[in-house]
């Protein structure tokens, strides 16, 4: 939510899908084999990372990028320990008590580090809502019964579909309600830097060793 604050939600979709890449990455430190196509995948989705986030001639990186990337990291992280721990407990209760811990430490944190604004928080009651109740309540349970029995990597390429929806839903609520303070339209940069991280993250799920062994069938 911080990163997102100053960037287009299609950019910021499209940086935190990079959590398709870093899912199989991780499992090198889980001793798991990992093929060519992923250091590919590494080397492609950074290109694309660039072409996002290097505007203007630039070689910087702003602040609300490495937000979202870090977001990407955790996102990875949360995915690897889900798929660890969901076949030993009950789904529901673990999205139970996830939410639950969630919702006290940053409730701590705001008390902390930002001023309690309470018309601010009536006039985001329908944004605060829909997060909490749709997204963090309902999504994240979903994912973890979906999770039970399916390869981490398959949910992190189906999960990744949010940034096509963020790319397409920005667009679609900035053309008709201009609710976003903000252009959503993606530059043309920008957009190869989409599809170069979109290519990367369909590449780090091909198995090459399936094609080798049908080669090897049909032979």
């Amino acid at each position: 939510q911080i990163g997102i604050k100053n960037t287009s939600t299609g950019k910021a979709g499209f940086i935190t899908a990079l959590y398709l890449v870093l899912v199989p990455v991780f499992g090198i430190f889980l001793k798991k084999k990992i093929g060519l196509n992923i250091y590919l995948s590494v080397i492609l989705s950074v290109v694309g990372l660039g072409l996002l986030c290097l505007k203007d001639g630039s070689f910087s990186i702003v602040t609300s990028d490495l937000y979202l990337l870090l977001c990407a990291v955790l996102f990875a992280v949360h995915i690897i320990l889900i798929d660890s721990f969901v076949p030993h407990t009950n789904g529901i209760a673990l999205s139970f008590f996830q939410v639950l811990t969630s919702a006290l430490v940053s409730t701590i944190f705001m008390l902390i580090f930002e001023k309690v604004d309470l018309n601010s928080l009536l006039n985001s009651l329908v944004s605060i809502l829909y997060c909490g109740v749709c997204s963090s309540g309902i999504g994240y349970t979903l994912q973890i019964i979906g999770q039970k029995k399916l390869n981490p990597v398959i949910a992190s390429l189906i999960m990744s579909l949010e940034s096509v929806f963020s790319a397409v839903g920005g667009a679609i609520i900035y053309i008709f309600y201009k609710w976003t303070p903000v252009n959503q339209f993606l530059s043309a940069q920008e957009i190869i830097g989409c599809v170069v991280m979109f290519i990367a993250v369909v590449l780090s799920l091909v198995n090459f060793d399936m094609f080798k062994k049908r080669k090897k069938d049909n032979n």
